[in-house]
């Protein structure tokens, strides 16, 4: 008998182990519009758009591209999607040196990294705000 209980006693950690690893594992393919748009939607986000005419240069020429996003109280979100990590904090630099001195002034307000995902807003966020489009973050 305690032969058949250490071959299944192994199956059933195997079994445990594999769960453990699908569902504790965090991914990390990088973050891209495809993945965040229905999330975005989810949470009450508008106006969701891809296009490179309303995104501007750095969100629409990024490695995997961008999106633009209002709230529901008018602010607006830029997110770009880098390569990785390196080419976001690469992207915030662009994004520093690209703002006007208002926006340049305000960054640390107004822009958050997640990953290889740069948020840049129009207007300060709440944190909810920030909460909300940082979970939406999917591959």
């Amino acid at each position: 008998m305690v032969a058949l209980r250490a071959p299944a006693a192994l199956v059933a950690l195997a079994a445990v182990a594999l769960v453990a690893a699908g569902c504790g594992a965090r991914s990390s393919a990088p973050y891209t519009p495809k993945g965040t748009i229905d999330c975005l939607k989810g949470k009450g986000f508008t106006g969701i758009t891809t296009s490179a005419a309303k995104l501007g240069p750095i969100a629409a020429f990024a490695q995997y591209g961008g999106l633009q996003a209002h709230t529901a109280d008018k602010n607006v979100v830029t997110i770009t999607f880098a390569a990785d990590q390196a080419d976001a904090r690469a992207t915030e630099k662009a994004y520093r040196s690209a703002a006007t001195p208002f926006y340049r002034a305000r960054m640390d307000e107004i822009m958050q990294s997640q990953r290889n995902a740069v948020l840049v807003w129009t207007l300060a966020p709440t944190q909810q705000q920030i909460d909300d489009a940082e979970s939406c973050l999917h591959p």
